[in-house]
């Protein structure tokens, strides 16, 4: 794999998302954040992480990866500048993930969240909403307060 095919791989991931998002929720402007790759194996996550430092940096070391500033990608939903690296995970058997930014995140869980797919998963400094669909091979996750505002990355 080379940085154009990596690149190829976050539009993917962020176009399934999208597309998985647009499915399920009136949400269709909602901007991509980030993205994430959810790494397979050991070999594709050494790959993927060594490619990704060449093209940004870390801003962020986290237990399941680390998460990278790069330069700006052009994604249908928006330009992607946060991609993080998943370490395989087999309750991870997607491509990856995106995360969108929602203007009225309260409206947006009294809505969805009793709905099929969706699930709340709160965190220390923040909470989010996860949505899968078996039909989909990506997650699409809606943060509150989403993570350029959590990293003050703006």
């Amino acid at each position: 794999m080379d940085t154009k095919s990596l690149i190829q791989l976050v539009q993917e991931i962020v176009r399934n998302a999208n597309n998985l998002k647009n499915k399920h929720t009136s949400e269709k402007g909602a901007l991509i954040n980030y993205a994430c790759i959810f790494s397979q194996d050991k070999k594709q996550y050494d790959e993927l992480s060594i490619l990704t430092r060449k093209i940004g940096k870390v801003v962020k070391e986290t237990p399941t990866g680390p998460l990278f500033s790069i330069p700006s990608i052009d994604t249908i939903a928006g330009k992607l500048r946060l991609l993080k690296i998943r370490k395989p995970d087999s309750t991870r058997p997607e491509l990856g993930d995106a995360d969108f930014t929602i203007l009225d995140y309260t409206k947006f869980k009294k809505t969805y969240l009793p709905q099929k797919g969706f699930k709340l998963i709160v965190r220390e400094n923040f909470e989010m909403i996860e949505l899968i669909d078996p039909e989909f091979n990506v997650r699409a996750y809606f943060s509150s307060p989403p993570l350029d505002v959590q990293l003050k990355i703006g």
